[in-house]
């Protein structure tokens, strides 16, 4: 088989080039301590009711101004579907779901997690700005998908 001069060429340069790609994201990650991740907490489904936290669902003050708030996805709903946390503090969702696959995300954050079955889905923000935002499920999970939303409104102290 003959391959010209200039596909012989352009052959190398590409694949040069997607060598110095590879290596340059492979040292970046490396250098910046990316890894895969290692402590993925799991649940069971059928009892996410019933295991702590998930069997109280809700805000709670953890120190000065750091806030958990444990929510539970399932068919259509968010719970607790009412969040009130005050301005300025970092503010930790942990999010278990009983049914099916089910996104949050909270509309002007970048808040953004999937929700799956038999998994703790955790995600830290810091909400510098007072105001109402909405959590909505970006993952379609059945016929009344469209309905399934939450408000957190985030208030002066």
């Amino acid at each position: 088989m003959h391959i010209h001069k200039f596909e012989k060429i352009w052959l190398i340069f590409g694949i040069g080039m997607l060598v110095i790609f590879l290596t340059t994201v492979g040292i970046g990650a490396f250098a910046m301590g990316h890894q895969p991740a290692s402590n993925i907490q799991t649940i069971d489904p059928e009892k996410v009711n019933e295991t702590a936290p998930f069997d109280e669902p809700g805000v709670k003050q953890i120190s000065n101004n750091k806030y958990e708030v444990v929510i539970v996805t399932s068919a259509f709903m968010f719970t607790p579907n009412q969040i009130t946390v005050p301005k300025g503090a970092e503010v930790t969702f942990i999010v278990a779901t009983t049914d099916v696959v089910h996104g949050f995300s909270i509309a002007g954050t970048n808040v953004n997690m999937m929700v799956e079955p038999g998994y703790i889905s955790r995600y830290t923000q810091t909400f510098n700005d007072t105001g109402e935002y909405l959590i909505l499920c970006n993952e379609y999970c059945g016929a009344g998908h469209h309905l399934m939303n939450a408000r957190i409104e985030v208030v002066e102290q």
